[in-house]
């Protein structure tokens, strides 16, 4: 790759990431003593939601909740070495994250540092609800509305890194476009680039889920074998200035990048492979070519770019009141069979109107279906289960009798059940909406 390329690695696919996983790649691209940038992929609807009751319930949280734990092991390193750190990590409160990375910083004894934070994407906010459309267009009403985030782009990061951000700190910034800015930073890209910003998009969609595309979800034991799967080094792409990239991985004992391996996180979440519509560009795969004649590095080529939509996807956040869930285990002879019998007792007890599902992990559980006619039909012998029971409700009080009812079930019946657990929490609902572009205003705010 040119002298000219710049390299992003990925520190995390996703909440709940390996901690550990950044530092190979922050050391990795500390050798390569290039331009780089380091992205944190966190925030998915679901994670949004759970950020969005956090900050409810208390206004100084709802930012990623391993953040520091995250970015100790690599934050002195990456501003010693003007490593650019770009992350959605601020969830629902961003201001709070990049408040946390300064504490964080100052405990560490690192250097003074610039800290941008993204604003604009919390609709709520911005008074923008009736603003929304569904996607044909129509004006879209919800009831009591606890959250709406728009996908920002690139565009306000590398205003961010432009500014002189050592780390820049987002709300809902759609994955990619977390690699796309420091691309379009060093090497000037214009926002309406279409072909260059579709090769950084699709660098960024490769590097967004992190060990997904160096063999991490890709192995399969005795299909598709991964060397050392307990010591995958997460992707890094090295861009250069014409859009053609490379992508290879950490330097690790584990993992593999490969034509297999890329193809499969290219597919990824992708609809229409001729239309894969971003807040930045409208992506076609289609004639995309890959060359891995070099060992754990391939080289991606034939991106098209198309203009960017007008509209931002929207997720909506509501209240999807509460949900209860217990849990016994049952082992030994008949013990499928007694377990059944639990689950008929408790879906007695809690009555036909009452929203509920119960599954027999080790006979159904992933197949099985709400109203359990999966269940009936695939009923088989077992001596060693566990009995899940969950409850939807409004209201908690009866979300929590799934709880409840499994605990009883110790001396109640049938016989054998133990290891009884449950617990009720509140749900946050999503659903997509979209809004034009023009509406939704961002804006950067500096912590020195």
């Amino acid at each position: 790759m040119g002298t000219d390329s710049v390299l992003v690695g990925c520190g995390a696919g996703f909440s709940g990431d390996r901690l550990d996983a950044a530092a190979p790649v922050v050391r990795s691209l500390i050798r390569a003593k290039r331009p780089a940038a380091i992205m944190f992929e966190t925030l998915g609807e679901r994670t949004l939601a759970l950020a969005q009751l956090a900050r409810m319930e208390n206004p100084d949280k709802g930012y990623e909740p391993l953040l520091e734990r995250l970015l100790a092991p690599i934050l002195e390193a990456c501003l010693q070495h003007n490593i650019r750190i770009l992350g959605n990590f601020g969830a629902a409160n961003p201001l709070a994250a990049a408040k946390a990375i300064a504490g964080l910083g100052r405990r560490l004894g690192c250097r003074p540092m610039r800290i941008a934070v993204v604003q604009g994407d919390d609709l709520v906010a911005a008074g923008q609800l009736g603003a929304l459309e569904d996607e044909s267009g129509r004006p879209l009403a919800f009831g009591p509305v606890i959250s709406a985030n728009a996908y920002l782009g690139a565009a306000p990061l590398v205003e961010a890194l432009q500014a002189g951000a050592d780390i820049v700190v987002s709300g809902r910034v759609a994955d990619p476009s977390l690699a796309l800015a420091p691309f379009i930073h060093h090497h000037g890209w214009a926002l309406d680039d279409w072909q260059r910003l579709a090769c950084g998009t699709l660098a960024g969609h490769l590097l967004e889920c992190g060990a997904q595309v160096t063999g991490g979800y890709y192995a399969d034991p005795g299909f598709k074998d991964v060397p050392d799967p307990h010591d995958i080094g997460f992707p890094i792409v090295a861009m250069q200035g014409d859009g053609d990239f490379t992508i290879g991985k950490a330097d690790t004992g584990g993992g593999l990048v490969d034509r297999h391996t890329v193809t499969e996180q290219i597919l990824y979440e992708i609809h229409d492979p001729s239309r894969y519509l971003t807040p930045d560009v409208t992506l076609d795969i289609t004639n995309v070519e890959l060359d891995d004649s070099v060992q754990n590095e391939v080289r991606v080529r034939g991106a098209v770019g198309h203009a960017r939509p007008e509209r931002l996807k929207v997720t909506v956040g509501y209240d999807g009141g509460w949900l209860g869930e217990g849990e016994i285990s049952y082992a030994g002879p008949n013990a499928a069979a007694r377990a059944k019998l639990a689950l008929d007792v408790i879906r007695r007890r809690i009555g036909p109107d009452i929203s509920m599902r119960g599954d027999i992990i080790g006979v159904a559980s992933v197949f099985n279906d709400d109203a359990g006619q999966w269940l009936s039909q695939h009923m088989a012998p077992s001596s060693d289960v566990r009995l899940r029971i969950a409850v939807s409700s409004p209201d908690r009080a009866i979300a929590a009798r799934a709880a409840e009812e499994v605990l009883a079930l110790y001396t109640c019946g049938p016989a054998g059940g133990g290891g009884a657990r449950g617990n009720t929490r509140r749900r946050i609902a999503t659903a997509s909406a979209y809004i034009r572009r023009d509406l939704v205003k961002t804006r950067i705010e500096m912590l020195e």
